[in-house]
């Protein structure tokens, strides 16, 4: 996959493809573009609004318990 940057901690790719492989890994669909540096780059989820909330809920922390046992 060809990344032009990462915007918000979110790739966008030289391909719309490349966006829609990216929105399916991550729960989402479709793309929307942004332009870098003069050139259309497209990013995975129909808006960016989108794509950032789907990468905030993913990546949050889960908290697990555990017991230490009787050793």
């Amino acid at each position: 996959m060809s990344v032009i940057t990462i915007i918000a901690g979110i790739p966008l790719y030289t391909t719309p493809q490349e966006a829609l492989d990216w929105a399916k890994a991550n729960g989402l669909s479709g793309y929307h573009t942004h332009n870098f540096q003069g050139q259309t780059g497209y990013m995975g989820g129909t808006t960016h609004a989108i794509a950032t909330q789907a990468l905030t809920t993913s990546t949050q922390p889960t908290t697990s318990s555990s017991s230490s046992g009787g050793y």
